[in-house]
This record gives C-alpha cells, sequence and structure tokens, in this order.
C-alpha cells in the first residue's frame, strides 16, 4: 500500500519538481532510504560513506534540499544559519538529535526527523550478551588465551538465572532489556522518574537508590539532558552492591568514567561495559583514549549498540518514509522542530505551508490574506508549540502565486511555499 501511495502522489505536480530535489545521504546510511527515495519520484540522491566538516557541509548544502546524516555530522547554529534559505529537512538516521541545533532549526523552518525506536532490539541484546559475558568474566579469560594462558576456573563466575537486574530508564529499550532478561530467569528492579507500567513480572524500585542496593547488574537507558549529566558518579556507584556489574549503552555524557574506572579499579564493581563515552573519535583515524583501557573485566565498544544491519535498514526505512510524507503531503509527525501535524489528501487544491512564530494574530492574517485575492479554503489545519506555528492550507485550484506572495508578506513568516 506504502509504495502504491508513493506512485500515485509520483504524479502530483509539486512547488519542487522531485526529480530536481536535490537529497544528501552522508555517513553511509542504509541503501533502503536511498531505494525508497528514489521509488517516491526524487531521483537526484547522493550517498556518501563519510561525515562532512562544517565548511564542505555548507558548500554542499547549498544546492541541497534535504540531508541525512548519522551522529558524526553537526547541523550547528552557522550550518544553519548559512543554509537556512535553501534546506528544507535533516533527517537523522539514528536514536538521536543531539548533533543538531533544534531551537536554530525550529527558527529557520527546517524539520527535522529520527527514528527513536528502530534499533530497540540491536541494543537490548547486546545488553544481555555482555551481562553474559562480564558474569562468566569472559574478557578476562579471552586476553589471557590470546596470550596462551589457561584461566580454567569457575572462581568468579555466575549464571545470569536468579539475580537482579536493575534497569534504569524503562524506556523502550529499557522495557525490552526487561522482556529478554526475564528469559533468562533473572528478576527485574527498573526506576524511571517518569511513572511506567511494568512488562511482565518487572518490579518498580520506587528510588534510585533501592534499585542500585538491590541489583546484581545495574544497566543505564536514560537521555542525554542536563539532569542527566555525571550522574554515575562517585556517590551513584557507593549505592551499588559490591561486586556488582555496570552497563551503560545509553549516553556518554551521563557517567563520570574516572569514577567508574576507580570504583573497578577498587574491585568495588566487578566488572563493566561501556558502548559510549563524553569524547567519541570522530573518524577511524582519530585514536580512542579512554581511563577505562586495560581495566580487566571491562568491555568496550565503540557506539554500536544499534549498529546491526537489521537496525539500519529499518532506521533507513523510517526515517526516509517520514522525510517523503513532509515533502509528498507536508507531513510533520516525528519532527523536533516543527509542531506535528498529519494530513490528509483533499483531490483538487492547492496546498500552502506556512511556518511561522507563535505570535497573536497570525492565522487571522493568512485568513485575511487568502480572502483578499478571492481564494476558497478548503481545509486548514494548525498545530503550534511555544515557539513555532505551522499552518496548512487547501485551496481551490486557480492561481495560487497571488496568494503566497500576500502570506510571504505576514509578521511572523519564517517560511512559506506551496506544495502542490
Amino acid at each position: 500500500m506504502l509504495t502504491l501511495h508513493f506512485k500515485i502522489l509520483r504524479g502530483m505536480k509539486t512547488s519542487f519538481p522531485k526529480e530536481k530535489l536535490k537529497i544528501l545521504l552522508l555517513e553511509n546510511i542504509h541503501p533502503i532510504a536511498k531505494k525508497k527515495l528514489e521509488e517516491a519520484g526524487y531521483s537526484d540522491v547522493e550517498i556518501l560513506k563519510t561525515a562532512l566538516p562544517e565548511s564542505e557541509l555548507i558548500a554542499a548544502l547549498q544546492t541541497t534540499k534535504i540531508v541525512g546524516i548519522r551522529s558524526k555530522t553537526k547541523i550547528t547554529q552557522n550550518v544553519i544559519a548559512q543554509c537556512k534559505h535553501n534546506l528544507l529537512a535533516v533527517g537523522c538516521f539514528c536514536i538521536g538529535t543531539n548533533q543538531v541545533q533544534l531551537k536554530e532549526a525550529a527558527k529557520a523552518g527546517v524539520a527535522v526527523f529520527n527514528s527513536p525506536y528502530s534499533n530497540t532490539r540491536s541494543v537490548a541484546e547486546l545488553v544481555l550478551a555482555e551481562c553474559v559475558m562480564l558474569l562468566r568474566r569472559i574478557p578476562e579469560k579471552n586476553a589471557a588465551a590470546h596470550k596462551g594462558d589457561w584461566l580454567k576456573t569457575t572462581e568468579g563466575s555466575y549464571e545470569l538465572r536468579g539475580k537482579t537486574l536493575g534497569i534504569v530508564g524503562y524506556g523502550h529499550i529499557g522495557s525490552q532489556v526487561s522482556v529478554l532478561a526475564e528469559a533468562f530467569g533473572m528478576k527485574v528492579l527498573y526506576y524511571d522518574v517518569v511513572p511506567k507500567l511494568p512488562l511482565g513480572n518487572a518490579v518498580n524500585a520506587e528510588s534510585l537508590e533501592k534499585l542500585l542496593s538491590q541489583s546484581d547488574i545495574v544497566t543505564l537507558h536514560v537521555p542525554e539532558e542536563n539532569s542527566t549529566k555525571n550522574m554515575v558518579d562517585a556517590k551513584f556507584i557507593s549505592h551499588m552492591k559490591e561486586n556488582a556489574i555496570f552497563l551503560n549503552l545509553s549516553r556518554g555524557t551521563v557517567v563520570d568514567i574516572d569514577a567508574l574506572a576507580k570504583a573497578l579499579t577498587n574491585k568495588h564493581l566487578a566488572g563493566a561495559a561501556v558502548d559510549v563515552y563524553p569524547l567519541e573519535p570522530k573518524g577511524k583515524g582519530e585514536k580512542f583514549k579512554s581511563t577505562l583501557q586495560g581495566l580487566s573485566n571491562v568491555i568496550l565498544t565503540p557506539h554500536i549498540g544499534g549498529s546491526t544491519n537489521e537496525a539500519q535498514y529499518n532506521i533507513g526505512i523510517d526515517v526516509a518514509t517520514k522525510i517523503i510524507n513532509y515533502l509528498d503531503k507536508g507531513n510533520t509527525v516525528g519532527s523536533h522542530s516543527i509542531p506535528a501535524l498529519n494530513l490528509p489528501m483533499q483531490d483538487g487544491t492547492h496546498r500552502i505551508l506556512h511556518i511561522h512564530n507563535n505570535i497573536p494574530g497570525v492565522m487571522s492574517a493568512i485568513n485575511n490574506a487568502i480572502s483578499s485575492t478571492n481564494t476558497n479554503i478548503l481545509g486548514q489545519y494548525l498545530k503550534t508549540n511555544e515557539s513555532i506555528g505551522y499552518a496548512v492550507i487547501d485551496i481551490a485550484q486557480i492561481d495560487s502565486s497571488k496568494t503566497l506572495e500576500q502570506m510571504k508578506k505576514i509578521e511572523g513568516t519564517i517560511r512559506t511555499r506551496i506544495l502542490f
């Protein structure tokens, strides 16, 4: 049905001819994204395997309407300022949007999409795999075997079954970890600042301190916010059980790495797995450095929690579909910068998109502008947040260029265009 829908839309005349609207996909985004865009009629799609430094990115975006990125490309305030008159949308083919200045994107009327849930299973599976590895002390035994030493011993080796897993952050990933952990026969405690209903037999720990003091393994699944910066510090770790295991596959800024290293060195913690870091290499040529390097029973991975073929395939479909829906219909569901509207299609209309500052009188001015050109409104949709308003107006199929010119003059207008 989705492919058929795209084929129907392909024949529509939009403000930007689909075959001439340039799309740039950076950082080796899965080719399924390019395929989906081309199936929708957007044939000018370029793929690069690497990120671009700011100066090259700005140059490339002078002729690009849509850019797709992952985590390395930075859409800074300067990038948006230099490219806002041409750039329509940014697709983040990953979970987060930290690499994009969202407030600046909103001010410029640039839609920003991501895929927050497509790699949930990949991260959850890695968490459980690392739990097994750490409880069996595999990192130490693996390193010893490579050196020719034979550490065949049961000392310090345990099963997951019967152990208590404490999940800090019970969102999409945390709750999926919960389900998999119970399948291993684990007891599950969770803590979240937002009330969440448990899955299976998981129990709300009610407080972070209770979770830490009762858990054999603690795994972190929290967002990057001011409130979570360095939340795992010496005090946090002091509440954890002696010989507990710690995992962080969420965000690098939420853990004080030096405090974690100290707890591992003095044996308060029996092991750790870390996938994200406060400072990460910008590319393959840059060396990775961490105080956790060289510590026994520690698994260090290079930010690969969601890096599976299945996850990247699903992300490619998800973000590409959101971009297509925005370009074809003006839909902004899933956008982090433009208020979300999910719009029906109407035959025999022109559709005008109007992004504006959320100030009094804009909608009245829009209606007056349309009325002044003796144009009939067939459908009107509005969604606002604290700073931005997004209006979509379907008007009768007459010459709409005069209407558009009147709408451009409205005070508070950020961006307006005829979609089709």
